[in-house]
């Protein structure tokens, strides 16, 4: 659990250090272009960029949930006047994705997806109830995870996982 926490953490602790460096060489994808481009969607749970993820977790939560949560907190304080003076569409980067930039409205819909999905994994690795989040924020993350799942199963799939349970494959998942 400490790798999982220090992964949901991550999604926070990244933004600053991604809007305040220099501005990417590298060219801006689309989100869809980048979720089609990290090494951990599709990839088993042993692949490179899988055992990398869980490691950066493990390293980011490696002092203890205090000072992790401590680290969580001043970032959130700090993120409102960084992101209210940031140009949303600059490009920024994160050095693990690979040779590509986002541009910062797309990291944030990234990283609130992540938030999204990991907290969950949290909350079932611990017995707790998943925590809400703002209608907005779903909104955000329910229109990404299904354009992906709709990538990658076809209209036919998503659209009777959502609408007739009796022809509904087994699985939409967009991950």
């Amino acid at each position: 659990m400490r790798g999982l926490a220090g992964h949901l953490a991550c999604q926070v602790l990244c933004v600053a250090p991604a809007v305040m460096g220099p501005e990417p060489r590298e060219p801006a994808v689309p989100l869809l272009g980048h979720c089609s481009r990290v090494g951990w969607v599709g990839g088993a749970l042993g692949a490179r960029a899988s055992v990398r993820v869980r490691q950066d977790g493990e390293e980011t939560a490696a002092d203890g949930y205090a000072v992790l949560t401590a680290r969580v907190i001043s970032a959130l304080e700090e993120l409102p006047a960084l992101l209210g003076a940031a140009d949303a569409g600059r490009p920024v980067r994160i050095p693990l994705w690979g040779p590509w930039s986002l541009c910062l409205d797309d990291l944030l819909i990234a990283r609130m997806v992540e938030i999204a999905v990991h907290d969950d994994d949290l909350a079932v690795s611990v017995g707790v109830s998943v925590p809400g989040f703002p209608e907005r924020a779903v909104d955000t993350v329910f229109v990404l995870l299904t354009r992906l799942a709709w990538r990658r199963h076809g209209t036919a799939a998503v659209l009777r996982a959502l609408t007739r349970a009796e022809r509904a494959p087994a699985s939409i998942a967009a991950f």
